[in-house]
This record gives C-alpha cells, structure tokens and sequence, in this order.
C-alpha cells in the first residue's frame, strides 16, 4: 500500500530522512517521467502529421504491405521493451521508447485522413486537459489506487474483446458503449499509473534502475494519453 512504502510516513517515527529534500527528489523524478511522455506524444504527433500531409507516406503505410509493419510493429515493440526491460541499458531503454513513439505516429496518421483538423485539435486539447486533471489526482491523493489495479486489468482485457467482436458486427451501439468504457477506463488507469509511478521512486534504486523506471513509467502514460484521445475522438471527432 502507499502509505506503507512511502518514507515521508516514517519520519515521524526515525526521523531518518529530510522530507525537503525526498520532495524535490519526487518532482524532480516525476517532471522526468512527464517530459519523456509529453516528448513521445509530441514526436508521434510530428511522424502521424507528416503522414497525412505525404500522399507518397500515405501510399506506403496505406497502400502496401508495410501497412502490417504499421500496424503491428507498435505492439512487438511494447512486448520487447516489458519482456527486456531488466536487461537493456538506460540508452537503449529510451531508444525502443522513441522507436515505439514514432512507429506509433504511422499507424496514427490515418486520423487526419478520417477527422478534420479544428476537431483533432479540441480533442486534444481536452484530452491534455482531462489527463493533467486525472494525473494531478494520482500524484496527490492519500486514497491507495492500488486495489483498482485488478478491476482496471480486467476491464481493459474486456475491452480489447469487445473490440475484436465489433470488428465483425460493426453494431453503431456497441461502439458507442466501447467508445464510453475506453475513455472512463483509461481515465482511471491514468490516476491509477501516476500514483504507482510515484511509488517507484520511493524504491530508492541506483541511477540506471531510476533511469529505466522513468522511462518505463513515461510508456504508460503515454499510452493512458494516447488511448483516452482516440476514445474521446470517437466522440468529439467531425468526419471529413
């Protein structure tokens, strides 16, 4: 549980560390994680914008067999990065996250082909607006999120099914019912992921271990982002 990790508690009790100096560690660790998420949104956003403008991009992840590579390179590369993460150097812990961040923006061209422009851009900005809201209430609740992490796993493997059948129903209510859980789960898996991001910092690991941790923390918020603007979209996008 939080409060019985977090050596803030136990001051009071050895007096053993300075909370001034454990609170600007924690901002210091938490502004890297931001910076490295922000970072990886901005640059798919970069790589998904330069699609769109390209008909010679588009032709190539649209209109031939690299498509696949587009589609499903993003997924091989999170199951590399979970799987070799304790094994990677800080270097190469950041290089498959930028890899990932830009493959992502390929796949995520497509959302300029299907939405306009002013709506892609309400949309993220309440999107950015509802993340910071939701990643605030993570990092300062005393509520332990921990007991939310079964109920939001479970539901994101739902999700994930619901989605594979409305591939082939294609039924308009079902995918507003997918449209509405996607965006209430990944809003809760973003306070839940911020508080036990900050959890990691209170592990006191060495530099390399810390330096993965941000990295590994910054990936998962970048894909709580990432998958409440394409729900959100769904509902606030204009069509073209």
């Amino acid at each position: 549980m939080v409060n019985q990790i977090d050596p803030r508690i136990a001051m009071g009790r050895a007096g053993a560390m300075d909370r001034a100096d454990i609170d600007v560690g924690l901002r210091k660790y938490m502004l890297g994680v931001y910076n490295y998420m922000a970072s990886g949104v901005l640059l798919t956003g970069l790589v998904a914008m330069a699609v769109a403008m390209s008909p010679a991009l588009q032709y190539l992840v649209f209109g031939t067999a690299f498509r696949w590579v587009a589609l499903f390179a993003p997924l091989a590369i999170v199951l590399f990065f979970s799987v070799r993460l304790q094994h990677m150097s800080v270097t190469a812990t950041k290089g498959v996250f930028w890899l990932f961040a830009g493959t992502m923006g390929l796949s995520l061209g497509s959302i300029f082909l299907i939405y306009t422009g002013a709506s892609i851009a309400k949309t993220f900005f309440v999107t950015a607006a509802t993340f910071g809201a939701l990643s605030l209430y993570g990092y300062t609740t005393k509520k332990d999120l921990s007991g939310w992490g079964t109920f939001l796993f479970m539901g994101l493997i739902g999700l994930i099914l619901a989605s594979i059948v409305n591939i082939f129903t294609q039924s308009p209510a079902f995918d507003f019912v997918i449209s509405a859980v996607g965006v209430l789960l990944f809003a809760g898996l973003t306070a839940y992921d911020t508080q036990k991001i900050k959890e990691m910092y209170f592990a006191g690991d060495g530099y390399d271990v810390a330096a993965k941790k941000s990295v590994s923390g910054a990936l998962s918020l970048y894909l709580d982002f990432i998958n409440l603007f394409l729900f959100l979209l769904r509902f606030m996008g204009n069509r073209e």
